[in-house]
């Protein structure tokens, strides 16, 4: 096989199986699901794997990855990994909108495991 065979070859494979990028862009318009909901919702009803949409601001660090997150009325746990953090520093009065799943384990207070956050402008 010709090196210039060889290269095509590959290129081809790696096409074809579609090697996933570091960056994955996510589709951020109008959804069919409701995903919008308040913290007091999901405080009390709250359903493990329930996508949600909330709006406010990180009052506080309080472990490695944890944060307490308020939407202006109520407060609540959120996980948010270090990766997904924007490289924008924020503070307690920079307002954010978290997008992710609640999370409910037997016997403790439900949190959101967040997926993506932006700063709101």
């Amino acid at each position: 096989m010709s090196h210039f065979n060889a290269r095509s070859l590959i290129l081809a494979t790696v096409l074809a199986i579609g090697i996933p990028t570091a960056v994955q862009a996510q589709y951020v318009g109008p959804s069919s699901q409701k995903v919008t909901v308040t913290v007091a919702d999901i405080l009390k009803n709250p359903v493990d794997d329930q996508e949600v949409m909330l709006r406010g601001v990180l009052l506080k660090k309080i472990s490695k990855e944890k944060y307490i997150f308020s939407d202006g009325k109520n407060e609540i746990r959120v996980e948010i990994d270090d990766r997904d953090f924007p490289t924008q520093a924020i503070d307690e009065t920079t307002r954010i909108e978290i997008r992710g799943e609640v999370e409910k384990d037997f016997m403790e207070s439900p949190e959101i495991d967040v997926k993506m956050i932006s700063i709101l402008r």
